[in-house]
């Protein structure tokens, strides 16, 4: 008889959750992706291209191209809207302040994170950095939005409804960003399983984000993309360089999910499924430029406008809304019915439903719907003096899968007219057409790219899965017809 070895008596170590990541993805990137994963990432792609551009009607986009012009640096990847070319990891952390500026980038559900403005940034500054291919960057792209997605939902309380992050004060997108931005940028770089294991490691370390400018102001938020996307280009290439992270990064007791979620974390979240069952096509496309809890009231504010109501014919409304999103869209009221800036009417329950009322651009409310001068119009805001929010039982019990909404307005002459939204336009249930996602890139790079231009940024992106690389993607977005 012969005795076991020592190594075979020893007990299976069973693999850390950063090795099951690793693992998951560069089989993505070896193996493929299924097909609407790949035209998922297309679109997603488009999408923030767009915002990108439209993006810069803001100072602050304008402040931190001027910052990252004075980093100086290696020339090796766009920013999106400058001439000359930054090192990658600054191109990163431009394009994902620019992609997230806006707040009209992608959700994911229930999660509530915003994962393509960071993911993309990350993934677009090293594809052209590493002049990737198309297929390499989409399989990139595609586990990256898959692992921010997961590990949003780790820390996502499905007995409590709600993110613990948020509970915490913490940005989700941000932070799980970072990570899912390293996983695509490791594979973009040409890692192995250890090398993305080891960028995991380091960008835990610089993965961060905190949302009290949410509640008393202030435009950080606008950076946060910007700052995970840089980290996970920076934490990829010092991978690359032999700098190595622990194999139990996220859940070793002193990891990610205890740092980040004092230990209340989900690993089935991250492990289920993995590689077989897919996120990224569900995640919800944004079809109005406003926080994600707006969407439902301003479909009902169209839905009334096409049933013949004009402003005049305005007694009293009532948005009824799941009760946790009150804090965010309708406290203090008196704020949100007299919203000072564009950037506060787009988190505005009342200014949600007078603007659908109203009707506007885009894909029914659009950017130009949310200026400062909109927001203060004394029109709109006899308006939104008739808009009392409440928290209604039945949108609880949808929230956080849905945004609902329901909205009773009674008019002047004595009827009542309710329209009830409880499936957000944009999600798997109520999905935007490619053309209604090319009439939104449209919208956004009006006035500052050519006809020419925005063509063949749609057709590369649509083409971006057999390109040889990203270069007909980001060649027309170097420069504008206009800075307006």
């Amino acid at each position: 008889m012969v005795e076991p070895t020592l190594a075979e008596r020893a007990p299976a170590v069973e693999p850390t959750l950063a090795q099951r990541i690793a693992d998951f993805a560069v089989t993505a990137a070896a193996d493929g992706v299924p097909g609407e994963v790949t035209a998922s990432v297309g679109q997603r792609v488009l999408d923030i291209l767009g915002l990108c551009v439209a993006a810069h009607r803001l100072p602050t986009s304008a402040a931190i191209i001027d910052h990252v012009r004075d980093q100086g640096g290696r020339p090796q990847a766009t920013v999106i809207g400058a001439v000359g070319r930054a090192s990658a990891a600054h191109a990163a952390l431009a394009n994902g302040v620019l992609a997230h500026s806006l707040d009209y980038d992608d959700t994911h559900l229930p999660s509530v994170l915003h994962p393509s403005a960071a993911v993309v940034p990350a993934a677009l500054a090293a594809a052209e950095h590493a002049g990737a291919s198309g297929p390499r960057t989409v399989r990139a792209i595609a586990a990256g939005l898959e692992v921010a997605v997961r590990l949003g939902m780790a820390g996502y309380d499905r007995e409590l409804g709600n993110s613990v992050y948020f509970e915490h004060g913490q940005h989700a997108t941000s932070i799980t960003g970072a990570m899912g931005g390293a996983v695509a940028a490791a594979l973009i770089y040409g890692a192995d399983a250890d090398g993305v294991r080891h960028t995991l490691g380091l960008t835990a370390s610089m993965a961060a984000g905190i949302i009290e400018a949410n509640r008393t102001g202030g435009t950080v938020k606008r950076l946060h993309c910007g700052l995970a996307a840089q980290a996970a280009v920076t934490a990829a290439q010092l991978a690359a360089r032999g700098f190595t992270g622990p194999p139990t990064v996220l859940e070793g007791r002193f990891g990610f999910f205890q740092a980040w979620l004092h230990g209340r974390f989900f690993p089935e979240e991250v492990t289920g499924g993995l590689g077989e069952r897919w996120s990224v096509p569900d995640i919800f496309f944004k079809p109005y430029p406003a926080n994600h809890f707006t969407h439902a009231a301003i479909d009902a504010g169209l839905a009334l406008r096409a049933r013949g109501v004009r402003p005049d014919d305005v007694e009293a409304i009532t948005l009824a809304v799941p009760a946790a999103v009150i804090r965010t869209i309708g406290e203090p009221i008196e704020v949100k019915r007299n919203p000072d800036t564009g950037y506060q009417a787009q988190f505005s329950g009342p200014y949600a439903v007078v603007a659908g009322l109203l009707g506007g651009g885009g894909l029914g409310v659009g950017l130009d719907d949310f200026t400062d001068e909109l927001a203060r119009d004394p029109a709109r805001r006899a308006l939104t003096a008739k808009v009392a929010l409440v928290p209604d039982a039945r949108c609880d019990a949808i929230y956080p899968q849905q945004f609902p909404a329901i909205v009773t307005l009674r008019t002047s002459g004595g009827a009542t007219l309710v329209e009830e939204v409880l499936a957000n336009r944009g999600g798997p249930h109520r999905p935007l057409s490619d053309d209604e996602l090319a009439r939104k890139f449209g919208d956004n790079v009006a006035g500052r790219l050519t006809p020419q231009a925005a063509d063949a940024v749609r057709r590369a992106a649509a083409a971006l899965d057999t390109a040889d690389d990203v270069t007909a993607l980001l060649a027309p977005l170097s420069t504008f017809t206009t800075s307006s």
